[in-house]
């Protein structure tokens, strides 16, 4: 990794943290996220996986305003993404039991394949 992208990739860290603490205080249900870039194509490569521990609580959630919280972290650290709808992305502790036993690594590998 190259010393821009390591010091990108701090700083995209950081903003993905802030969203998370902010999640975690007012989304019902809202567990972690993560993130995955390809840094030779970013920001079109970042994708963010938004994790909630139930189905029922993820359907409940103002997933809009979730992207959009995170749209705004990333430009404030100068990220601009377009079309936020494709970059955020949400999942559950529920279906990952069910689909994976829940392995996130097996998930994301599935996932990451398509």
């Amino acid at each position: 990794m190259k010393k821009t992208d390591k010091k990108l990739d701090n700083a995209l860290r950081q903003a993905l943290i802030d969203v998370c603490e902010e999640l975690l205080r007012w989304n019902d249900g809202f567990q972690w996220l993560t993130h995955f870039a390809n840094y030779q194509n970013f920001p079109t490569s970042l994708s963010v996986v938004c994790v909630y521990d139930t189905n029922a609580n993820l359907h409940a959630a103002d997933t809009e305003a979730v992207r959009s919280k995170v749209g705004e972290k990333l430009a404030a650290i100068n990220i601009t993404i377009q079309q936020i709808q494709r970059h955020v992305s949400f999942d559950t502790e529920e279906n990952c039991e069910r689909d994976s036993g829940g392995s996130w690594k097996q998930r994301f590998a599935r996932v990451s394949k398509h």
